[in-house]
């Protein structure tokens, strides 16, 4: 994946969605834009910084941009701390090491034994592409009880959330038509997933994964080209399960150190909650 395209790619996207009215600046009559959103000069003036030197940074070519400059670009735009965190990440990328296949993500004894000693409650292991290292039963059973219980164990073999939610008709009823439902949770994905591959932009995997889901699936093509980044954090989503019903469920996502890009994902619900009492049922069907 190239760094430098991207970054470009990423900010005339959050260009085009502030209006120059969003800005401050005067707008004059009612002459209509050809392109929606900043021109390059007037992000430029906003941010102080030359016209000249802005467009060289949208085009990768300022790879020594200053904090005070990306810091000052990012307010003009309006980021978020993870769009900012993604904006340093692509205007300053790592390294570029040689394209090989990496080893296969390992989950450590410690977090398997943990994840399974949440019995009824949900667990699962991420990589750092969304890829199912491990998960309990009852993680299993809430979110791909179609598949193999056995599959994270063989790494060619192992569930990606993201193929799951743009490519799994049972998941994608999981999460219920509505805005709230499925839609959100395919854009809270790709948001996931954008944001992570601003850290890994060279790896194979993550290239194959983008590509293949690029072309079975218009909508994550879509999402795809629209830039949009955010880190999964604390949620509440609605799962419309075939044998335990609908219950509300919270996740927690929690970083595992030590292990690059892997987080723990658990599930619970409200105490005293008519989805608490459904947990249960998930084992039980």
């Amino acid at each position: 994946m190239e760094t430098h395209g991207d970054l470009g790619a990423f900010l005339r996207s959050r260009r085009a969605l502030l209006r120059p009215e969003d800005a401050g600046l005067p707008v004059y009559g009612s002459s209509r834009r050809r392109v929606p959103g900043l021109r390059r000069e007037e992000l430029a003036q906003l941010a102080g910084v030359s016209a000249g030197y802005y467009t060289r940074l949208e085009q990768g070519q300022s790879p020594n941009a200053s904090d005070s400059v990306l810091d000052a670009v990012a307010r003009v735009l309006r980021l978020d701390d993870d769009e900012r965190a993604h904006l340093y990440s692509l205007a300053r990328p790592r390294p570029k090491a040689p394209r090989r296949e990496t080893e296969p993500e390992r989950v450590r004894p410690g977090v398997r034994n943990m994840i399974r000693s949440f019995a009824d409650v949900p667990a699962l292991v991420l990589g750092r592409f969304g890829d199912v290292l491990d998960w309990n039963r009852a993680a299993h059973a809430l979110l791909a009880g179609h598949l193999d219980i056995g599959s994270p164990d063989r790494p060619g073999d192992r569930p990606n959330i993201a193929r799951l939610v743009f490519l799994d008709p049972r998941t994608r009823e999981l999460y219920g038509a509505g805005d709230d439902g499925w839609a959100r949770k395919a854009r809270a994905t790709v948001a996931d997933l954008r944001l992570i591959a601003g850290r890994f932009p060279d790896d194979p995997g993550l290239t194959r994964l983008v590509g293949e889901l690029t072309a079975a699936s218009a909508e994550f093509a879509e999402l795809w080209a629209a830039h949009a980044v955010g880190d999964c954090g604390t949620d509440t989503r609605t799962y419309h399960h075939p044998k335990a019903g609908t219950m509300t469920l919270m996740v927690e996502f929690m970083a595992l150190p030590n292990d690059e890009g892997q987080r723990v994902a658990v599930y619970g619900a409200e105490p005293g909650s008519a989805s608490e009492a459904a947990l249960p049922r998930l084992l039980a069907a």
